[in-house]
């Protein structure tokens, strides 16, 4: 297979900044991304929800632009723009036409230099934040299942088991100098990248970057802490009441080799064959052929973008006339026959075929249908904060694509296995179903 040859070119600033530079001059645009290393997992005990919140806060303005002035500018120059907060980064990012570009570098760093932290956005962004957690948690069927449900019961080390939302106690707690701390120690040019990609050429760039974000001064080395788990040896069970949905539900969660091994291409493919959407062995047998589920899905969130423990997570919607033991008895039937008897050659090469498609996709594509080159921006951030390589990006799949047969089932008798995983159970409040006893008991 030809290698990829993606055109970039990157450099450190002096203050830390790592800069990425991938010019495309297919389309008269810009995408620019500003990556903090700060996501859920690495927010420090008693500050839990604090890298969601942040996310919010970075659009109240800062010195020299007023509130909702970023917004404002980059609509009128017929941009788009958001923001996320995932496990080990935070972004922000935007598309615009490539003739603003350095208005959007300067937006960028204004408020990489100076966030406007006061008492007022504050108390407004919080009082957002708790009731997004409401409105889109709490008050929808199965609200939060299974990514805020199961890390409690799948994980022991607070970073990788909090509420990643946070609490709210703690996000009431939270006062000024908390806050300016956190933004202090976090969103630092060291501990961040600058992605532009599109119509740009890489020297001009790398110039822009300078002009702007050369002068940040740099922070102290943040301290994050160790997100290692203890050993499991006992598969866990958790329950969780649902307070809407009528359907019993249950998640199945493996923990998964680190990235960049061998057994994490292995399992990546395993995953596929496992979560494929209908052509997954999952959602064929229990929801075609079995029809005990009327959802099957789930798989590793994000492959590239996680940088600690994760999970390979099954989500199933079963139909109440059959209890948790039955629908998680055939689950265990597809996850025994693929590790007993494996993949056969021409499954492998299949998996392979779409794992590809899939990943250049992920290259080509934007995100929502709205962001041009969000995908190949993500990677890149990944690569560049997680690896320092961003060339990663035209040589990582060739792991995937050399995976064995072998290599697949052996990495999967190894994490695949009950004593390292964890299940929850989400049992729906109305009484009445077999599956209720069941569920009680199962957690």
């Amino acid at each position: 297979m030809k290698q990829l040859q993606i055109a970039m070119e990157s450099t450190t600033l002096a203050n830390g900044l790592k800069v990425v530079i991938a010019p495309d001059s297919t389309a008269p645009v810009v995408t620019v991304g500003v990556y903090y290393k700060i996501g859920f997992r690495l927010e420090p005990r008693g500050r839990s929800g604090f890298a969601h919140l942040f996310e919010h806060m970075m659009f109240q303005g800062s010195a020299n632009a007023p509130k909702m002035q970023h917004i404002k500018l980059i609509n009128s120059s017929g941009g788009v723009l958001n923001g996320s907060t995932s496990y080990d980064v935070t972004n922000y990012y935007q598309a615009v036409p490539s003739n603003a570009l350095e208005r959007i570098l300067w937006l960028e760093a204004d408020r990489m230099r100076a966030l406007k932290v006061d008492d007022e956005n504050l108390k407004n962004q919080r009082d957002v934040v708790k009731e997004e957690v409401r409105v889109n948690v709490m008050n929808q069927p199965y609200g939060g299942f299974p990514w805020l449900d199961m890390p409690p019961v799948a994980f022991r080390n607070w970073a990788n088991a909090h509420n990643f939302y946070g609490d709210f106690a703690d996000l009431d707690a939270a006062d000024l100098a908390d806050v300016q701390a956190f933004f202090n120690t976090y969103y630092v040019p060291n501990n961040a990248a600058l992605l532009v990609l599109g119509d740009v050429k890489a020297a001009e760039g790398i110039a822009l970057a300078k002009k702007y974000f050369a002068t940040i001064p740099a922070g102290a080395a943040p301290h994050f802490a160790d997100p290692t788990e203890p050993e499991q040896t006992e598969e866990r069970h958790g329950f969780v009441a649902e307070k809407f949905g009528t359907l019993p539900a249950m998640a199945i969660g493996y923990l998964m080799p680190k990235r960049r091994t061998p057994d994490w291409c292995a399992m990546a493919l395993l995953d596929q064959a496992l979560h494929g959407g209908r052509a997954g062995r999952l959602y064929r047998d229990l929801v075609l052929e079995k029809q005990i589920a009327v959802e099957a899905d789930g798989g590793i969130d994000d492959i590239f973008g996680y940088n600690g423990p994760t999970q390979m997570t099954t989500r199933i919607l079963h139909k109440p006339e059959f209890t948790n033991e039955t629908a998680l008895a055939a689950f265990d039937l597809v996850i025994r026959e693929v590790l007993e008897n494996g993949i056969s050659a021409d499954e492998l090469e299949q998996l392979k075929v779409k794992w590809r498609s899939d990943y250049y996709a992920t290259l080509e594509g934007g995100r929502g249908g709205y962001m041009p080159k969000y995908g190949l921006m993500h990677l890149l951030a990944c690569f560049t904060l997680f690896d320092d390589e961003p060339q990663l990006v035209n040589t990582i799949l060739e792991g995937f694509l050399n995976v064995t047969r072998e290599e697949i089932q052996v990495a999967g008798k190894k994490y695949l296995r009950k004593e390292k995983r964890a299940i929850v159970f989400r049992k729906p409040v109305k009484a009445g179903s077999p599956a209720d006893a069941d569920a009680e008991e199962a957690a």
